[in-house]
């Protein structure tokens, strides 16, 4: 079993940035493929980033490609998500999830273990 723990979201304007952790807990860390994914009020969960076990490959959603960053601390079991730039439509709580894939995947379904989720809104 894993254990997802995410934190840093909030309110920020629009333009501003914030960068979410997700502390892991459980099953070695280091082993997992870690993913953002995000919900909007109404809509489906989608897709943000992710990053394989060894942070060697990362894969963005086209819409977040060149604002968001994607990184991981596996000395201290944690997963970031750097955002920029952060524009209204961003507003959705995110949460992370691990996989035991070994690749960066965007599938949901191919995601073992989810966190409780962390709500950041933009103001426009």
């Amino acid at each position: 079993q894993v254990q997802l723990v995410e934190s840093g979201g909030g309110l920020v304007q629009t333009g501003g940035s914030l960068r979410l952790s997700c502390a892991a807990s459980g099953r070695t860390f280091s082993s997992l493929t870690m993913g953002w994914f995000r919900q909007a009020p109404g809509k489906e969960r989608d897709f943000v980033a992710a990053v394989t076990w060894n942070g060697v490959s990362t894969s963005y959603a086209d819409s977040v490609k060149g604002r968001f960053t994607i990184s991981r601390d596996n000395a201290k079991n944690t997963v970031y998500l750097q955002m920029n730039s952060l524009k209204p439509e961003n507003t959705a709580v995110y949460y992370c999830a691990a996989s035991v894939r070994r690749w960066a995947t965007r599938e949901s379904d191919e995601y073992d273990y989810w966190g409780q989720g962390t709500q950041v809104t933009v103001s426009s």
